[in-house]
C-alpha cells in the first residue's frame, strides 16, 4: 500500500487513516529499493530492474479512480466489456504518491513516454490480452508555454 492517497482536490490521506484511505483501490505497491527511510510496513518487490530500482504501483477498479475515467467496479474494462474508456492518465499520474527521502528537494516528474499494457507475473500458463484501438494525447496550453 502506498503511504498516502491523494484526492483530486489535493487532500492527502495517510494509509493509517482506516476510515478514509481507499485500501481497495490498490493491488500492489513496491517501495523503490534505494529508499533510505521507507515507512513501515514496506516491500522492496522489484528485483528485476537494473541498475535503478523501480517504484511500482498497481491499481484496481475503484470509485476513487472514476474522476480520471478509470473503471470503478470489479469486472469493468476486461474482456467482454465493449465500452470505450477516456482516461486522464496525466492528471491521475500527478496525484499518485511517489516515495521521496525526507528532507530531499521535491522531485520533478516528467511523463515523457507512454507505456500501455498489462503486467502479469512470470507464472506458467498466464495469458494477457490488451487492445488499444485509438488514443489522443492532449497537451494543455499552459504546458506548451515554456
Amino acid at each position: 500500500m502506498p503511504t498516502v492517497h491523494a484526492l483530486p482536490n489535493g487532500t492527502r490521506i495517510h494509509r493509517t487513516d482506516r476510515e478514509n484511505f481507499p485500501y481497495g483501490a490498490y493491488h500492489l505497491y513496491c517501495t523503490p529499493g534505494n529508499a533510505e527511510y521507507p515507512e513501515e510496513p514496506y516491500n522492496f518487490c522489484d528485483p528485476y530492474s537494473n541498475p535503478q530500482p523501480q517504484e511500482i504501483l498497481q491499481i484496481l477498479p475503484h470509485p476513487v479512480w472514476g474522476e480520471y475515467g478509470y473503471p470503478t467496479k470489479k469486472g469493468e474494462g476486461w474482456i467482454g466489456d465493449p465500452r470505450t474508456w477516456e482516461l486522464d492518465v496525466g492528471r491521475l499520474s500527478q496525484t499518485l504518491y511517489f516515495y521521496q527521502d525526507p528532507g530531499s528537494p521535491p522531485a520533478e516528474r516528467y511523463w515523457s513516454s507512454i507505456d500501455l499494457g498489462t503486467e502479469i507475473y512470470m507464472n506458467e500458463n498466464q495469458i494477457a490480452e490488451w487492445t488499444v484501438r485509438d488514443f489522443d494525447i492532449t497537451v494543455p496550453e499552459e504546458a506548451t508555454r515554456v
